[in-house]
């Protein structure tokens, strides 16, 4: 019997995140969900620059679609510029017959020879950002070579910033021994065993049939502060379960286990003592208070929230929404700054913002700005170096910032499997109004707001992601609330 595989099993193993039961699931025929509009953006971002990138070259082939033997036919007769050619290859991998099929975007002539170049909407494509990306060209160059005798030129990524990147083709060992990682996966007589963890998992569209499976079977990787290592390591000891673990160990014990860390092995230590409350809140189904919030006193706070381009997505890795409101004696509306497209856009944006913070500041005093994850630090000092700081009121802003996350965590154990914002917000009783939202969704709709020529879809579009972002901060003041009244 003979394998068939193909590069893109590369993406299965390695996107969203590295994950052998996806590529297990993919290769036996397990349906994921839809893709998302996320994930439907990337796609169409994708060929957008495959197609514009097409249209750079004066003469090509296009084989769309056409038999692998066209190709070659193309690259005995010398064609300058091969569009989506295909090759197939069979190649005997520890005994196991396995036919590869591969489809690089382009084929093209340089003097006498040829290089493989494909399109990639990500802008890193390093072996710690994207592994998958160098392992498909891998094989690309390899399937050339088996099928013309001789090796590419070299490989090419075209980046969705525009520049090209190189990577030395390594020869037929190299691909063989991707191969053969492959193959070992995909022939398991039984699925792999990959802990589910929440930012691991939650782009993946396998998502919901995996935690659905950890729920019922009350897995050990539900736990927050249960890491990847730490499951692998508790699996091997026979520990599946959050009963499981709480009847086998304590802090003590715990703290003293050693799990995989990188390249070597480490203690859990300090965790420990959080991974057993952790248990017991999920076994007992409530919350445990461990201390007082630490929340900085005030009549009024702001609640803060940005939306923002990931750097796969744009030059400048921007922010396209600054959202803030102020709860508490005073409240005020909805407050908000948009980034136009476009350098001077993104500048005005940010400037739009210091001169809102500047009127909160003038009507309020020193009020904390409250806010979920780091992100929003993070934020302000690329900012700050990337434009500057008008009269101090971004550092003004830092020096006032509340991370509602960590004063959250360090409270209260919830029963939950994430301390997401989403998932905080549905255990305090929070309520949306929209059926679709998200950090991803909202994305998707900028993108598509900043696409379309129908100016009314542009604003009923921007509106939802206005809407989305009020309701964020609303949802972050409703968890401040939740948190006040442990006190």
């Amino acid at each position: 019997m003979t394998l068939q595989i193909t590069p893109s099993y590369f993406y299965s193993l390695y996107s969203p995140s590295p994950c052998e039961l996806r590529l297990y699931f993919n290769c036996k025929g397990v349906e994921p969900a839809p893709p998302g509009a996320f994930e439907q953006v990337i796609f169409r971002l994708g060929k957008r620059l495959e197609k514009n990138h097409l249209a750079i070259f004066p003469e090509f082939s296009d084989l769309t679609g056409k038999p692998t033997e066209k190709t070659l036919e193309e690259i005995r007769s010398g064609s300058p510029v091969i569009y989506q050619g295909s090759f197939k290859a069979k190649v005997s991998v520890d005994g196991k017959m396995v036919e590869v099929v591969g489809i690089p975007d382009f084929i093209i002539k340089e003097v006498k020879d040829y290089f493989i170049r494909d399109c990639k909407i990500a802008r890193r494509v390093s072996e710690k950002d994207h592994p998958e990306i160098s392992r498909q060209l891998q094989i690309y160059g390899w399937l050339f070579e088996r099928t013309t005798g001789k090796r590419p030129l070299r490989l090419e990524v075209l980046k969705g910033d525009g520049d090209l990147e190189r990577i030395d083709y390594e020869g037929e060992a190299a691909a063989i021994s991707q191969l053969r990682g492959l193959l070992k996966i995909i022939t398991l007589p039984e699925e792999p065993y990959s802990p589910v963890g929440w930012s691991k998992c939650g782009p993946c569209r396998y998502s919901e049939f995996c935690v659905k499976r950890a729920e019922e079977s009350q897995s050990v990787a539900l736990l927050p502060d249960v890491d990847q290592g730490l499951a692998r390591r508790l699996r091997e000891l026979g520990v599946l379960t959050i009963e499981g673990l709480a009847t086998k160990y304590d802090e003590a014990s715990l703290a003293e286990l050693k799990r995989p860390w990188g390249a070597r092995e480490q203690k859990v230590g300090k965790k420990a003592g959080g991974i057993i409350l952790q248990a017991k809140a999920m076994l007992e189904n409530k919350e445990i208070v461990v201390k007082r919030p630490d929340i900085p006193a005030s009549k009024n706070y702001v609640m803060f929230d940005l939306e923002g381009l990931p750097p796969q997505l744009d030059e400048l890795d921007r922010i396209y929404l600054w959202g803030m409101q102020v709860f508490g004696e005073k409240p005020s509306k909805f407050l908000y700054s948009l980034a136009e497209t476009g350098v001077e856009g993104d500048k005005k944006g940010w400037e739009d913002f210091l001169i809102t913070a500047e009127k909160i500041f003038a009507d309020y005093g020193d009020i904390p700005f409250v806010h979920w994850t780091n992100y929003e630090k993070t934020k302000i000092n690329t900012y700050i170096k990337r434009y500057g700081d008008i009269d101090g009121i971004a550092e003004r802003v830092l020096a006032n910032l509340a991370d509602l996350l960590p004063i959250t965590k360090d409270a209260v154990v919830l029963p939950q499997p994430s301390y997401s914002l989403k998932v905080v917000e549905k255990h305090v009783g929070f309520k949306r109004t929209q059926d679709e939202y998200g950090g991803d969704w909202s994305i998707a709709k900028y993108i598509e707001a900043v696409e379309t020529d129908d100016e009314q879809k542009r604003r009923d579009i921007m509106n939802d992601i206005l809407k989305y972002n009020e309701e964020d901060l609303k949802a972050t003041w409703a968890v401040f609330e939740w948190l006040k009244k442990l006190t």
